[in-house]
């Protein structure tokens, strides 16, 4: 029985309920984060927590809990849920509405508490470190159709949700996206990273694209590792022709790619530069 946490209480999942006034369900208004924990140990979670408030403060909500509290709030559903998810391998979703109103109005409601909830989940165990060992990834590739502030980790998650459908429809696992220049920016879930001549390269920060935290996590790893990296934008036959190119997420860490819209990356094979890359990645993970 999965324990939730809805608006300063624990409760069964089952048990958790909101209003359907309430503006995250029906105009998706609002902040969410996925913190992904091993054996009780969170990943990048002062990144996490500062995306948050940063995404709460850029729509004008205004935080209900410090980081110290929000802490407190994901250790303790860790443990609530450490007898249902044996693994250990726990991701912490938190979900910020701006609340519940009387009406249904566009426009920003004054004076309501915003509804904050957050459940514990399994995710997948760490990466392996040997490309023998390792799933790779195959993915769709389609023009970016979201709306131009993606680097807000808002909920409504419609646009992403669609472009994630394409690559299940395709029978692959993700949606690669390009803008309107045809330069990559991000995938459905993920953000983007490529591999030419042994230097890596992912897309830099702007309103298209949101701040992974993994992504940030990877790049410091990758340079304190000695490997060359740089944030670069590079169009989608760059990536067709790269060598290697991975995915980067919370759930996923650092996972390898080897065919994009039925076009074989490289040898079609996990690349020798993934395995120094994700063994950099695991190294430093839990200090970030």
């Amino acid at each position: 029985m999965t324990i939730a946490f809805l608006n300063g209480e624990y409760m069964p999942l089952s048990e958790a309920k909101i209003s359907p006034m309430d503006r995250g369900f029906l105009f998706g208004d609002g902040i969410y984060e996925v913190i992904p924990t091993y054996a009780g140990n969170p990943v990048g979670f002062k990144g996490h927590t500062t995306r948050m408030a940063q995404g709460l403060e850029a729509i004008e909500i205004t935080n209900p809990y410090t980081a110290e509290q929000w802490q407190d709030i994901l250790s303790n559903l860790v443990s609530k849920n450490q007898t249902f998810i044996e693994s250990g391998n726990i991701g912490v979703y938190f979900h910020v509405s701006r609340g519940t109103d009387t009406k249904r109005f566009h426009a920003y409601p004054k004076h309501i508490a915003p509804t904050v909830f957050g459940f514990a989940f399994e995710i997948a165990p760490p990466q392996p470190t040997s490309k023998t060992d390792v799933k790779p990834f195959k993915v769709a590739l389609q023009q970016d159709k979201r709306w131009q502030r993606c680097h807000i980790k808002s909920t409504s998650l419609l646009g992403n949700v669609m472009h994630y459908q394409a690559g299940v429809d395709a029978g692959v696992n993700e949606t690669i996206l390009y803008n309107g220049d045809g330069m990559i920016t991000e995938a459905s879930s993920c953000n983007v990273f490529m591999v030419k001549d042994g230097a890596i390269s992912t897309p830099p920060l702007n309103h298209e694209l949101l701040p992974g935290i993994t992504r940030a996590i990877a790049i410091e790893a990758f340079k304190q590792a000695g490997l060359v990296v740089t944030e670069t934008w590079f169009s989608k036959e760059d990536l067709l022709n790269a060598d290697e190119v991975w995915l980067t997420s919370s759930s996923k860490e650092v996972a390898p790619v080897v065919e994009v819209d039925g076009h074989v990356i490289g040898n079609g094979e996990v690349g020798d530069v993934w395995e120094k890359a994700i063994a950099a990645y695991h190294s430093y993970k839990f200090k970030a």
